[in-house]
């Protein structure tokens, strides 16, 4: 049996399922736990030309798409073009910004045998390819957002350059739009890529469960999540600490501001006294 080639990108932060389908003719309606699986006759329609059976794209809700036995630049492109249709963000330039390739071969071979650009197996099970574009899904989708959270340490690491100046102020919208990236990066990482959720044929099938858990840890998705959980925390918890400088910098400066009117009432009462104003 030839070997199955896949190909994954990461394209958005999230990706209407449902508005694809609808589209497509597809009357289903999809969770964020399954993907859209396109094959035959509606990626020929997608496409305008005649793929083979061996050919199908996986649509996934959280922003990644992969291409199995695909190899033509222009047709993935066109497809990419096809989904920006529905999800506008997408930057067709940058389309191979965050991608991994992967192929899956069959071997007389008893155990199964895992390296960075294939897998060998003794002989085809009919969830193979689910399972391996899931994990290849979500792992490019966490390089996008590793990327993602190294952008918002760059703006944290420029406040802190300030801090260590002297300058202490910092705008309440500066630390609203720095918070509201972080809560981005953690709700496109933690909530919405479900690294934790398994497909649901891992639950009915002994050996597709085993196989999900060895490309899981080959590919450490789940340490790369805690790892970027951690972060997200250590991210948090210096937003605290700038809060909390900016905060106590306006009630000091409102204490000044007591302090001088107070002094100023005080005067004003002296000056009243000893007769200097009427």
């Amino acid at each position: 049996m030839k070997p199955i080639t896949f190909k994954a990108f990461a394209i958005t932060n999230e990706i209407d399922l449902n508005k694809i389908a609808i589209h497509c003719g597809i009357p289903k309606k999809f969770t964020w736990e399954e993907p859209l699986i396109l094959k035959g006759d509606i990626l020929n329609s997608i496409l305008n030309k005649n793929v083979n059976d061996s050919q199908q794209v996986l649509v996934f809700s959280f922003g990644s798409i992969v291409f199995i036995n695909y190899s033509h630049v222009d047709e993935i492109k066109e497809f990419a073009a096809y989904i920006r249709s529905f999800e506008p963000d997408i930057d067709l330039v940058n389309l191979d910004r965050y991608t991994d390739d992967y192929s899956l071969h069959f071997s007389e071979t008893e155990n199964i045998k895992l390296t960075d650009e294939y897998i060998v197996v003794p002989k085809y099970e009919f969830f193979y390819p689910e399972l391996i574009s899931t994990v290849l899904a979500k792992s490019v989708a966490l390089e996008k957002t590793e990327e993602q959270l190294g952008k918002i340490h760059d703006k944290l690491e420029a406040m802190i350059d300030r801090l260590e100046k002297g300058k202490l102020r910092i705008g309440n919208k500066e630390l609203a739009r720095t918070t509201a990236k972080i809560v981005r990066h953690e709700y496109n990482t933690l909530a919405y890529i479900m690294i934790l959720d398994k497909p649901d044929i891992t639950w009915t099938s002994s050996i597709a469960g085993e196989f999900y858990d060895s490309m899981l840890d080959f590919f450490e998705l789940n340490d790369r999540y805690k790892i970027l959980k951690s972060k997200t925390e250590i991210l948090y918890n210096i937003m605290d600490g700038f809060s909390n400088i900016s905060h106590s910098i306006r009630g000091l400066f409102v204490e000044w501001i007591i302090v001088i009117l107070i002094v100023f009432e005080i005067v004003l009462t002296i000056l009243e006294i000893v007769g200097w104003i009427p």
